[in-house]
């Protein structure tokens, strides 16, 4: 189900100023041109960012990518051996991390291809059962792959921040005061959250 972008704006402009004046200064919504890509190699690719800068994990990434082939899939990850992968830059605990979504697709444990007909918790769900995929890294999946509307993520300090400087607040919200302040941006939350990104000049 494809969101209606332009419905969405003018249901959070109609219910929040704060979200009305962000989104006249910021425009259409980017994430109608976020990228779909391959499942596996989105949570490859989450996996390998964690605790470094964009460009370590982009060199990292590349050098993962040259090593595995044509093919950067599950079967393929699964047979370069430890120290190879140590070589691209990879920590121990991150190669254990791909060890384990590698053998979840493989036995059908984790069906990648079944998550885009999946309700989000279910998706988290699924996700979180692999080694190093916490819940914010299922909800960035939620909302940049999958393209879901309806996703707050109470734990991203972007979100925390945006909202803080954007309503004026003494002390960062707390988990509990973000969701109830997001009741009313229903359905579209997700969509809220990329205009209070993108109001600290940030990406996810």
């Amino acid at each position: 189900m494809t969101t209606d972008y332009a419905k969405a704006r003018r249901l959070l402009a109609r219910r929040d100023p704060v979200l009305r004046d962000l989104i006249r200064e910021h425009g259409p919504c980017g994430l109608a041109a976020a990228q779909h890509t391959d499942p596996f190699r989105a949570l490859v690719s989450a996996i390998i960012s964690q605790q470094l800068s964009t460009r370590a994990a982009a060199t990292i990434k590349r050098r993962l990518e040259a090593l595995a082939g044509a093919a950067l899939t599950p079967a393929r990850v699964a047979s370069i051996d430890d120290e190879a992968l140590r070589a691209v830059g990879l920590s121990r605990q991150k190669i254990s991390y791909l060890r384990d979504l590698c053998g979840r697709v493989a036995t059908g444990e984790l069906a990648l291809d079944a998550l885009q007909d999946m309700h989000d918790e279910a998706v988290v769900t699924s996700l979180t059962s692999v080694k190093g995929i916490g819940r914010w890294t299922a909800e960035m999946f939620l909302m940049f792959r999958l393209h879901r509307p309806d996703v707050l993520p109470v734990g991203d300090l972007g979100i925390v921040k945006a909202v803080q400087r954007a309503y004026g607040m003494r002390k960062m919200p707390t988990p509990e005061r973000l969701t109830k302040l997001g009741e009313q941006w229903r359905p579209y939350r997700s969509v809220a959250c990329w205009y209070l990104w993108a109001s600290l000049d940030n990406k996810p």
